[in-house]
C-alpha cells in the first residue's frame, strides 16, 4: 500500500488525516504534529513563497510542538533562512525592512531595546530607507527572538525582501495618500466656516447659528485627528514607553491639546476654537512626511536595482544535454551554460569557452573584461561575445552581489559621529521645546489668557525638530547610493568624514599602482638547459603554491616533470626535489645569484645543488602592467594637496622603475608588514594617512591608517578589514570618493545650519505672538523638505 507524502518534509503519512495545514487553500496533509505546526507558522507568517520556490523538503519536525512555536517561529526554520540570512563563525546577519519608522528616535529605540538581548553583537538602523542590519550569535540567540523583540515596542519588523519590499511601500503609500487626502479635503471643508467667521459675514447671526458652523467644523476635524495623524501618536507613544522623546511628542500634543480645547469649547459655547489650525497643521506635517517617504526610496532604490539584475532562470548542463532550471534549483557545482546576451546565474568559474563580461553592475564600468579558463564571473554580470560553461561556487547570500548590498545596508546604516550628535541633539531638543512651550502658555496666561493657548500651540508646531533629524541619515544615503553606483563600497564609520581630511596617500606596488597579474617576460638561460627545460623545472617547483609568482609559470608546467619534497621559505623561495636533483627558485639571496643594482627588473632564478654547490641556471624577468589610471590618479591627488608615497615589500629595483614613472619621490622598498604599519604611524604623527592594499596581506597597515583602501573583488571582499573596496579596480575611483564626500560633508552642515538657523529664528516669534498654528505648520513641513531636497541633490552629481 502506498501512502501520501508529507506536504513539509516528503516523508510517508501514516497518521491518516489526522494533521492538516491549509495552505494556497487546499488542506495538506502533515505527517506529524511538529510539521503541522511548522507550515501552520510558516503560513501565519506569510511565507507561503517557501514552499512555491523551495528545492528541498523541510525538515522533519518530530521535536517540534504547537505550543512550543511562537508568531516568528518560522523565521528560524533553516529552509525558510537561506533565502535572507547569512552566516559566517557562528555569526548570522540580516536585513530586515521595518514597518513604522519615522524619525531618528525611532531608530534609536529599536537599537536601544534590540541590544538588550543577549547574543546580539550589532543592530544598526536607517531612519531613512526603514531598514536594519542586525548581527548576532545563532548558539545563543535566535531570528525570532530578535523579530519578538522589536515586534514588543510595536514596530513589524521581517526580512527585507525586494519584491515584497515594493509591494509594502506601494500599500504605505496608499495609506498614507488616504490620510493625505482626508487631511486635505477636511481643511478646505473647515477653513471655508473660519474664514467667513474671520472676516465676519456671520457676525449678525444669532449664537446658535455661530455654534452650529462650530459642530460642523468639528465633525470635519474629528477625522483628521483620529485616523489621519494616527502616525504621530503611535510614535509618540512607543517613546514614552521607552522612557525617551522624540519630535511627535510635542506634534501629538499640539494636536491633541488643539482638538480637545476647541471641542470643550464647541460643546459649552464658550472660548475660542482651532478646528482649521489643527486640520491644516496635520495636513502639512502628513504631506511633509509623504515626500520624505518618497525621497526615501528613490535613495534606497540603488540596491533594489542590484537584486533585480540578477536573472530567475539559468541553463543547466547535464551529460551533454541542457534544460532551463529556476536559478534558486541551482546547487554548488552544477554546471551551467551562459549564451551571449544573457546573464550569468549564479557566482562560479569558466571551465570552457572564451568570451568577455560586462560588469558593470557590480563596478560601473562599462568596458567588458575578459574571462578565460578559470576566471571568476558573477551572478547578474552580462556575456557580451561567446558562449561559456561556468561552474557554480557560490549561490543565494553567498554571491558577490548579495555580500555588495549587504555592505550598502552597512554603509548606509551606520552613522557618522555627526549623525550621532545630530540625534542626540534632536532629543534634547524636544525636551527643551516642550519646557519652552509651558513656560510660554504660563506667561501668556498672565499678559493675555485668550491667547496663551494658540501661542503654546505655535510654539510645538512652529519648533519641532523634523528637519534636524533629517540632515544627516538623507545625506549619507543618496552618497552610499552614489558609491555604489561607482563601484565603491564603505565598511566602517566615518568614511564622509575621513576622506576629505587625508593629506597623505601611501600605496602598496602589486596589485594596487600595478595590475598585480604577473606573468613570464625575458627568460636568460645559464647552463646546459633549454628556455623550455628551465620553465618546465620552474613550473614543477612551484605547483600547489598560491603565490602570485607561482601563478605565472602554471602555463609552462610540464606533466612529465614532477617535484618532491617542496619546501617553501615565505618571503625568499622554494626548494625541490626532480629526477634525483635538488633545484631551488627564488630572489637573488635565496639562490646566491649576483644581481646589478642598477638593473630595474624583478628577477626570479632558478639554481641546482651540485655537490653542495648552487648553480645558476636561468633567470626570470617577472612583469606586472601598470595600471592604466595609476598615473592619472596620482596627479589629482596631488592637485588636492595630498602628499604620495610608496610602501613595498618588493626590494628590486621595479619599485623606483615605476615611482619614476608616476611621478612620486618618496620611495619605500623591501618592507616587511611590520615595516609598512612603522612607516604609516611616523607619518599618522603630522598628518591623516589613507593606506591603499590588498587587504589581506596588508591587514596590520590597513587596520593602523586612519584610511585604508582595498582592491578587487570576488570571495576576498568578505574577508577584508578596509574602510573602502574599489571593486572595479579603478584607483581614480578613490579621487572620485573623495569630491562625493567633500560634497555630502558640505551639504550635511548645510542641512544642519538651515535645521538649527530656522529654529533659532521661529522661536522668538512663535513665544512672542507673532507665528499664527497654520503658518507655524506650513514651515515646519517646509523646512524639512528644504532638508530632503538638499540631500537630493547628490543624487544628480555627475562623477
Amino acid at each position: 500500500m502506498t501512502h501520501p507524502s508529507c506536504f513539509h518534509c516528503q516523508e510517508p503519512v501514516l497518521t491518516g488525516q489526522q494533521f492538516v495545514t491549509r495552505i494556497n487553500d487546499r488542506d495538506e496533509l502533515m505527517c506529524c504534529p511538529g510539521c503541522q505546526a511548522v507550515s501552520q507558522a510558516i503560513v501565519d507568517a506569510g511565507l507561503l513563497s517557501y514552499y512555491k520556490f523551495r528545492t528541498e523538503p523541510g525538515s522533519k519536525q518530530n521535536a517540534l510542538v504547537p505550543e512550543a512555536l511562537t508568531q516568528f517561529s518560522a523565521y528560524d526554520l533553516p529552509e525558510v533562512q537561506q533565502d535572507f540570512v547569512h552566516s559566517e563563525d557562528n555569526i548570522e546577519s540580516v536585513s530586515l525592512s521595518i514597518d513604522g519608522i519615522t524619525c531618528a528616535a525611532c531608530a534609536w529605540l529599536i537599537e536601544h531595546k534590540v541590544k538588550q538581548l543577549t547574543g546580539v553583537s550589532q543592530v544598526l538602523v536607517n531612519s531613512t530607507t526603514q531598514r536594519a542590519m542586525i548581527s548576532w550569535d545563532k548558539r545563543t540567540v535566535k531570528l525570532s527572538d530578535i523579530l519578538g523583540q522589536i515586534s514588543r515596542i510595536g514596530y513589524q519588523a521581517a526580512p527585507y525582501q525586494v519584491d515584497e519590499q515594493e509591494i509594502n511601500n506601494k500599500l504605505n503609500s496608499r495609506k498614507f495618500l488616504l490620510r493625505l487626502g482626508l487631511a486635505g479635503f477636511a481643511t478646505m471643508q473647515v477653513m471655508m466656516f473660519a474664514l467667513a467667521l474671520y472676516t465676519g459675514y456671520f457676525t449678525d447671526l444669532d449664537v446658535q447659528y455661530r455654534d452650529y458652523f462650530r459642530w460642523v467644523s468639528m465633525i470635519f476635524a474629528t477625522p483628521v485627528v483620529l485616523y489621519s495623524a494616527q502616525p504621530f501618536y503611535f510614535s509618540a507613544i512607543r517613546t514614552l514607553l521607552s522612557g525617551k522623546l522624540n519630535m511627535d511628542v510635542s506634534v501629538s500634543i499640539a494636536i491633541g491639546g488643539a482638538y480637545v480645547a476647541s471641542c470643550f469649547a464647541t460643546v459649552n459655547g464658550t472660548g475660542e476654537v482651532y478646528f482649521e489650525s489643527v486640520s491644516m497643521f496635520t495636513f502639512f506635517l502628513l504631506l511633509g512626511r509623504y515626500f520624505e517617504q518618497k525621497a526615501r526610496q528613490k535613495a534606497s532604490v540603488s540596491s533594489s536595482n542590484l537584486h533585480k539584475l540578477v536573472p530567475l532562470t539559468a541553463h543547466l548542463v547535464n551529460d551533454n544535454s541542457q534544460e532551463e532550471v529556476p536559478a534558486k534549483k541551482l546547487r554548488l557545482n552544477d554546471v551551467i551554460l551562459v549564451k551571449p546576451g544573457e546573464m550569468v546565474a549564479a557566482d562560479g568559474v569558466v571551465i570552457e569557452g572564451h568570451t568577455s563580461i560586462n560588469e558593470a553592475m557590480l563596478t560601473g564600468e562599462q568596458m567588458p573584461i575578459e574571462k578565460t579558463l578559470a576566471s571568476q564571473v558573477y551572478a547578474g554580470t552580462i556575456n557580451v561575445d561567446q558562449p561559456i560553461k561556468v561552474t557554480v561556487t557560490a549561490l543565494g547570500q553567498d554571491q558577490l552581489v548579495a555580500e555588495i548590498i549587504r555592505l550598502q545596508e552597512l554603509a548606509s546604516n551606520t552613522k557618522p559621529a555627526i549623525a550621532l550628535l545630530a540625534d542626540k541633539l534632536s532629543r534634547y531638543f524636544s525636551g527643551t521645546i516642550l519646557t519652552i512651550a509651558t513656560i510660554t502658555y504660563l506667561v501668556w496666561q498672565q499678559i493675555s489668557p485668550e491667547d496663551a493657548f494658540w501661542v503654546t500651540l505655535s510654539v510645538l508646531v512652529a519648533t519641532c525638530p523634523c528637519a534636524l533629524a533629517l540632515a544627516t541619515p538623507t545625506a549619507v544615503t543618496c552618497a552610499t547610493a552614489i558609491f555604489t553606483r561607482l563601484g565603491i563600497i564603505t565598511r566602517k564609520a566615518g568614511v564622509f568624514e575621513k576622506l576629505p581630511l587625508i593629506k597623505h596617500v601611501v600605496f602598496d606596488k602589486t596589485g594596487t599602482l600595478t595590475c598585480g597579474t604577473l606573468s613570464i617576460g625575458a627568460t636568460q638561460c645559464m647552463a646546459d638547459l633549454t628556455k623550455t627545460q628551465v620553465l618546465a623545472i620552474a613550473a614543477a617547483l612551484e605547483t600547489g603554491s598560491r603565490h602570485p609568482i607561482a601563478a605565472a609559470f602554471a602555463e609552462f608546467a610540464d606533466n612529465a616533470l614532477v617535484a618532491e619534497e617542496v619546501h617553501h621559505q615565505v618571503g625568499f623561495g622554494v626548494r625541490g626535489r626532480i629526477d634525483d636533483t635538488d633545484y631551488i627558485i627564488g630572489n637573488a639571496a635565496f639562490t646566491g645569484a649576483s644581481i646589478d643594482s642598477s638593473d630595474p627588473t624583478q628577477k626570479i632564478w632558478l639554481a641546482r645543488s651540485c655537490n653542495n654547490q648552487l648553480e645558476i641556471l636561468a633567470s626570470f624577468e617577472i612583469q606586472d602592467n601598470i595600471r592604466q589610471d595609476s598615473k592619472a590618479t596620482v596627479a589629482t591627488l596631488k592637485q588636492l594637496g595630498c602628499r604620495i608615497s610608496i610602501a613595498s615589500g618588493d626590494s628590486s629595483g621595479h619599485v623606483h622603475q615605476l615611482a619614476k614613472e608616476l611621478g612620486i619621490d618618496d620611495v619605500h622598498s623591501g618592507l616587511t608588514p611590520a615595516d609598512k604599519l612603522a612607516l604609516v604611524t611616523r607619518l599618522q604623527q603630522h598628518t591623516r594617512v589613507a593606506m591603499f592594499g590588498d587587504g589581506i596581506n596588508d591587514a596590520p597597515v590597513l587596520a593602523g591608517a586612519d584610511l585604508s583602501v582595498a582592491m578587487g573583488s570576488g570571495s576576498a571582499i568578505a574577508k577584508n578589514s578596509a574602510d573602502l573596496i574599489l571593486l572595479g579596480d579603478h584607483l581614480s575611483r578613490f579621487t572620485q570618493a573623495v569630491a562625493v564626500a567633500k560634497l555630502t560633508t558640505q551639504i550635511i552642515r548645510q542641512n544642519l545650519a538651515w535645521a538649527l538657523g530656522y529654529n533659532a529664528l521661529i522661536l522668538p516669534l512663535a513665544v512672542t505672538g507673532h507665528v499664527a498654528p497654520y503658518i507655524a505648520a506650513i514651515g515646519m513641513s517646509a523646512s524639512s523638505l528644504i532638508v530632503v531636497g538638499n540631500s537630493l541633490r547628490l543624487l544628480r552629481v555627475k562623477v
